[in-house]
């Protein structure tokens, strides 16, 4: 159960971010939890991976390239699910960010219920 509620809140996170956000459109609810979903498995399998592979730019950047990563995966997302559309890096950059915001916020409401 907590799955599903899990879930649902990323959904509705992503929905949020892009109602606040010009640049991004999801189509409808249902596509929300498709991105959802391919957001989470992304970052448990693809993130690491960049991750490990851009250690030195990283670290020069001191963190700050852990952002382009976010972006990079919400662009190959926009790539994959026909009902996300981002305009740009920018705007998945911004999406990345409010929906970690959001996220953090949701899974603290989440570990409540």
């Amino acid at each position: 159960m907590s799955f599903i509620i899990k879930w649902v809140l990323s959904a509705i996170a992503v929905l949020v971010a892009a109602y606040l956000l010009p640049g991004v459109t999801v189509e409808s609810f249902w596509a929300a939890l498709i991105v959802a979903i391919v957001l989470a498995l992304m970052n448990a399998t693809l993130k690491p991976l960049l991750i490990i592979l851009t250690i030195p730019i990283t670290v020069v950047t001191l963190g700050l390239f852990l952002l382009v990563i976010n972006a990079i995966i919400i662009l190959l997302i926009d790539a994959i699910v026909a009902g996300l559309y981002v305009n740009g890096f920018w705007w998945a950059l911004a999406f990345s960010l409010i929906v970690s915001i959001l996220g953090a916020l949701f899974d603290d409401i989440a570990e409540k219920v």
